[in-house]
């Protein structure tokens, strides 16, 4: 398995942008397929974004589409999600994964990091 800290959440305003960032460690990073899954409260875990193993491939849910950038440095073993943007909808727990595949659901990814929170202001 990989181990996933993520970093970068915190409150912004309507409009604003943040960056996260996801550190893997462990097994080799190149070899996984990476997610951005968010949880608001009340509300099931969604995908946010996909990435390939070796970027060439990303997938993003309709509502963050011209807004939220997926990326990954495989030398940094390091994956990001640039937001833009931001509406107060967006405010969840943000979560990265780990997966052998660019899959869409949660019951698929076996590592996962602990969360950050995003929270935007209206």
């Amino acid at each position: 398995q990989v181990q996933l800290v993520e970093s970068g959440g915190g409150l912004v305003q309507a409009g604003g942008s943040l960056r996260l960032s996801c550190a893997a460690s462990g097994r080799t990073f190149s070899y996984y397929a990476m997610a951005w899954f968010r949880q608001a409260p009340g509300k099931e875990r969604e995908i946010v974004a996909l990435i390939s193993r070796s970027g060439g491939s990303t997938y993003y849910v309709d509502s963050v589409k011209g807004r939220f950038t997926i990326s990954r440095d495989n030398a940094k073993n390091t994956v990001y999600l640039q937001m833009n943007s931001l509406k107060p909808e967006d405010t969840a727990v943000y979560y990265c994964a780990a997966g052998n595949a660019m899959v869409t659901t949660t019951s698929w990814y076996t590592s996962w990091g602990q969360g950050t929170q995003v929270t935007v202001s209206s």
